[in-house]
């Protein structure tokens, strides 16, 4: 028979039952239980051993959809996936989310990652189970997928950790140590009204609409057997005490800073997988890995990765949006469909798996980077990040907006520029869509650039490409002790039209450069981000700022320019800095003794 735990339970039994969906509980050492789906293969018989996928989320393992047969159900498209590519896939409500029981003191935070080593321990011991766990996700499934390793499971031998969150503070919430309010407030919503099972607020109905909803999906799925919602209600309760994340972020400035209503500390740290780079290390986990370059920060994390760590890693840089769901390469049009499509994506995947978790896969893995260069339409296959053949050109600030290879000459000059807080991005950008607005679109920046300041080149003699991190040195002296510094790369085309590549960002206080060794391989200079180390601008003191922008690949075609743009703010993603409502107002410098530029890895393309 298949246990339902309910309160009484103490401890998990493996099952014997062999039906297709299973939905119950899997106690944790502390007594929480943690809801799990379990799909097995259409005729799976017994004796059968197969390998496990788990995909663990905070957004719902699965929803409770009324009356559905099982065909209608909310994953049936990705157990039959999993299923009939030889795989048990196990979903999983990460603690104090959706049917699970507990609180959340922070994302990601300890005891969940215990409790999906427990979770595999419950999977193993089950009849169908060859003793081989794998797990993936995309977003924060993906960060599950790699927490999985810190235990170092003996059973976890493979993991695709998908479009995931390294570096939770530094390449999402806080990049560059400026809060990414306009995506953090919508996302903090969102979760809050998951873990509170409010399917109408979600879907923004009420009324009579709300009602017929209701008759359709009444919210997250219930374990079985708990017909009256009494488990399912007794869960969501205890989920009123989880840490709302936008809350806290607005008190909350720098790593080492209390973290939410419990006092957590070192929690940028700890919430991410780069805090763990050891653990995961030691766990020898296959990786296979996918990103795209304009989404918020996950290609520094797997190039950060990449370079750290010694663990077998495939990895793939695409034009993608968060998911891979659409294309997003800014020089083709939108409408372009997203390849590899989802059928190849997932055989792309299964076959990693397929190498290390069923019997006679090879167990190999080839570490390597393979990246699309925006605007071209190629894939290049690298072992070594950054790649070989680019050289470093250092472009300059100069007069009359220009960006040129030639040093400054003049013993001082600069540029005045006050900070323009209507400036934005949009809401199609890099950050936004992390949260799953879909596509990333950044339409034509020409009239935004009015805003900002800018230093555009000459129009390129021949193809040129620009691949790895861009790094940028401003020279700047500001009238208020804070402010907020954004880079922008574009390429103008020769009908005026300015495309956005990528950008660069950095908050003042937080410029102070440290020594220590960081925690996984950075580009640019490396900052603690802590509370100890801020470093507030002086007025009327020059202040070197530099900084690496996110990682691309680009192709400048002949005849076209590049453009730097500098801002003091993005209206529609970033927390306005300095946060007393006070404009600042910055002198760039680009002389002899203090040249602002910016160095941009390149070669010619024939």
């Amino acid at each position: 028979m298949l246990l339902i735990c309910a309160s009484g339970c103490s401890e998990s039994k493996p099952t014997d039952n062999l039906s297709r969906n299973q939905a119950i509980y899997v106690p944790m050492r502390d007594g929480v239980k943690i809801a799990v789906d379990v799909w097995l293969p259409e005729g799976i018989e017994p004796g059968m051993k197969l390998p496990t996928v788990i995909r663990a989320t905070r957004y719902w393992r699965a929803q409770d959809r009324v009356g559905a047969s099982i065909a209608q159900r909310s994953n049936f498209e990705e157990a039959n996936r999993f299923n009939s590519a030889g795989y048990v896939l196990v979903l999983v409500d990460a603690r104090g989310s959706g049917a699970s029981f507990g609180m959340r003191r922070f994302e990601m935070a300890e005891d969940e990652v215990r409790d999906y080593g427990e979770v595999v321990d419950w999977i193993i011991a089950q009849p169908w189970s060859n003793g081989r766990v794998g797990a993936y996700g995309v977003s924060y499934a993906g960060n599950t997928a790699e927490m999985l390793s810190v235990n170092g499971h003996p059973a976890v031998k493979a993991i695709a950790p998908l479009f995931n969150d390294f570096d939770n503070f530094g390449h999402l919430i806080f990049p560059g140590g400026i809060l990414t309010v306009g995506f953090l407030e919508d996302w903090s919503n969102r979760v809050r009204l998951m873990d509170m099972n409010d399917i109408c607020a979600l879907s923004e109905v009420e009324g009579s609409s709300c009602g017929q909803l209701l008759g359709e999906i009444s919210g997250v799925k219930p374990v079985d057997g708990d017909t009256d919602y009494s488990m399912l209600n007794s869960a969501v309760s205890e989920h009123q005490a989880n840490t709302v994340p936008f809350e806290a972020a607005l008190e909350y400035e720098f790593r080492d800073d209390p973290f939410g209503p419990f006092g957590e500390t070192n929690v940028g740290h700890r919430r991410s997988t780069s805090g763990h780079l050891p653990q995961i290390e030691s766990s020898g986990v296959a990786m296979f890995i996918r990103v795209g370059w304009q989404d918020a920060g996950t290609v520094n994390g797997a190039l950060g990765r990449f370079n750290t760590i010694s663990n077998s890693q495939q990895v793939l840089i695409g034009p993608w949006d968060h998911g891979a769901k659409n294309d997003a390469d800014p020089f083709e049009p939108e409408e372009k469909s997203v390849q590899p499509d989802p059928d190849d994506q997932f055989t792309e995947m299964a076959l990693f798996f397929d190498s290390h978790l069923k019997e006679g896969g090879s167990e190999k893995t080839p570490t390597e980077i393979s990246y699309y260069t925006l605007g071209s339409g190629n894939w290049t296959t690298t072992e070594v990040w950054p790649p070989e053949g680019f050289e470093t050109k250092t472009w300059y600030f100069k007069e009359d907006g220009g960006l040129e290879l030639d040093a400054p000459r003049v013993a001082e000059a600069n540029d005045l520029y006050t900070v323009d807080f209507s400036a934005t991005t949009g809401v199609q950008n890099r950050w936004y869509t992390n949260g799953g607005a879909g596509d990333v679109v950044y339409p034509d920046r020409a009239e935004e650039d009015r805003k900002l300041l800018t230093y555009t080149s000459d129009p390129m003699s021949s193809d040129v490409e620009i691949t790895g991190h861009p790094l940028v040195t401003l020279f700047v002296d500001s009238e208020t002790p804070d402010a907020a510094f954004i880079v922008y790369l574009e390429v103008v085309a020769p009908n005026g039209r300015v495309t956005y590549v990528t950008e660069g960002q950095l908050r003042g206080v937080v410029r102070a450069v440290t020594e220590a060794e960081p925690l996984y391989r950075k580009y640019g200079p490396h900052r603690s981000e802590l509370r100890d180390d801020a470093l507030p601008l002086v007025p009327g003191e020059i202040a070197e700022i530099d900084f690496d922008l996110w990682a691309t690949s680009v192709l400048v075609r002949e005849g076209y320019r590049i453009r730097i743009a500098l801002a003091g703010a993005d209206a529609d993603t970033f927390l306005r800095y300095p946060r007393d409502g006070s404009v600042p107002q910055w002198t760039v410098h680009r002389s002899t003794t203090h040249a602002s530029r910016i160095d941009l890895p390149m070669r010619k393309r024939f």
